[in-house]
């Protein structure tokens, strides 16, 4: 039994302004043609398939069009839902998708056979069963009680979690003894457990409530198909454990990642091998950091690297204290001559801006506006005159609001 395990599509998303559709196009074609040539059984996509739950038409158009093209390789798809995805709207194809060889799990269901999913191997054969469980909302395992504790709150919802886990593992088993057949279980998730690696383009799903999810918690799954996390990585060294991480850099901090796609082999006693296969970068992000001078020096080594056919995108953090009014025009003229765009130039100020209160021990709701406003000032390279003219014109804006409320 070979499966396919992949996360975080986030189709729809747009990056600063411009939009990743081609690289998503680009991204289901390539990975059709590797469905074809692995002749996987399945795959799976452990959730955030789209990137907000009202993705723009020409996401659901990828989408729909993804999975037509996947029925005629004849691989099963399981689609799990992630927190940036909508219930509703997974929904409303998913009786039309089943028709097409695709499970689509949006939520937890109220009857939990039905996220206990047989998976056939090319001959027709059951090959694995898998504990489909999406992204959890604390509403659909968990109900509140008056006078609990953040940490009461906490320790609850991990319970709920794992034990909506437990159950499913033991529906799953029952069903392994009836079929008397001995095939690997299955179990996926769309959640952070305890140690990963996060990157800037991850964003909380159970804030206040639930931070990570310890491994130990998690039943004796033959492999366990993870996505939220946009790192590829093993889940505290276990090698049935992982994340398969994005197929995209979703951020720059994930520019310089090399994103897989993970293959997994089973054979009747377990799992056999897990190969992580290398996906093209379809979209180059690249983070420059440095003042001017190092800044230039860099721009002169990426010439020799960058392909003049694709323009990459470029983020540029510019690092020392002297403050510049045209910064802009001038990193944009350090790179005029090369293929690339600069989506975003961001001024370090290392220690200057490291805090308000850092030193004082002060924190801001014991701030008034005013004290914030100053106290900001006073990392600056400004004259009194300066200073002066810009705290009056900070308490003409503070007045105009107190006059408009």
């Amino acid at each position: 039994m070979r499966i396919l395990h992949t996360s975080d599509w986030h189709l729809g998303q747009h990056f600063m302004g411009r939009t990743r559709q081609a690289e998503h196009r680009a991204w289901c074609d390539w990975l059709v043609q590797t469905v074809v040539e692995q002749q996987a059984d399945a795959l799976i996509i452990a959730g955030d398939i789209f990137d907000t739950g009202t993705p723009p038409s020409y996401a659901r158009e990828q989408y729909n069009r993804f999975i037509t093209q996947m029925h005629d390789t004849g691989c099963q798809l399981v689609i799990l839902a992630g927190n940036h995805d909508s219930v509703s709207m997974l929904n409303e194809s998913k009786d039309l998708l089943a028709r097409l060889n695709t499970q689509v799990i949006s939520s937890v269901a109220d009857n939990h056979t039905e996220q206990v999913l047989l998976l056939k191997q090319r001959n027709g054969q059951v090959g694995a069963i898998v504990c489909a469980i999406p992204y959890i909302r604390p509403r659909d395992v968990q109900r509140s009680q008056a006078g609990q504790s953040g940490d009461d709150k906490q320790r609850d919802l991990q319970q709920a979690i794992a034990e909506h886990y437990a159950q499913l593992f033991a529906k799953a088993e029952d069903l392994r003894d009836e079929l008397a057949v001995p095939v690997p279980i299955i179990g996926t998730g769309h959640l952070t457990t305890v140690g990963v690696s996060l990157t800037e383009s991850v964003r909380e799903i159970y804030v206040g409530t639930l931070t990570a999810f310890p491994t130990d918690a998690f039943p004796a799954f033959d492999y366990l198909a993870l996505g939220h996390i946009h790192r590829p990585q093993k889940v505290a060294g276990h090698e049935h454990m992982r994340y398969s991480g994005s197929p995209i850099a979703l951020s720059f901090d994930e520019g310089r990642q090399q994103k897989e796609l993970l293959c997994v082999d089973f054979n009747p006693q377990g799992l056999e091998s897990v190969t992580a296969l290398k996906i093209p970068c379809f979209q180059r992000l690249i983070s420059l950091s440095g003042n001017l001078d190092e800044l230039k020096q860099q721009f002169a080594e990426l010439a020799d690297e960058l392909d003049e056919s694709a323009v990459a995108w470029l983020e540029i953090q510019v690092r020392g204290d002297d403050y510049y009014n045209d910064l802009e025009a001038r990193v944009t003229e350090l790179c005029a001559d090369l293929p690339v765009e600069v989506l975003r130039v961001r001024r370090l100020r290392g220690n200057k801006a490291a805090g308000l209160s850092a030193e004082t021990g002060e924190v801001l709701a014991e701030l008034t506006p005013g004290e914030v406003f100053t106290k900001r000032l006073h990392g600056e390279e400004l004259t009194e005159d300066e200073v002066r003219i810009l705290q009056g014109l900070h308490a003409q804006v503070l007045t105009s609001l107190q006059e408009a409320e």
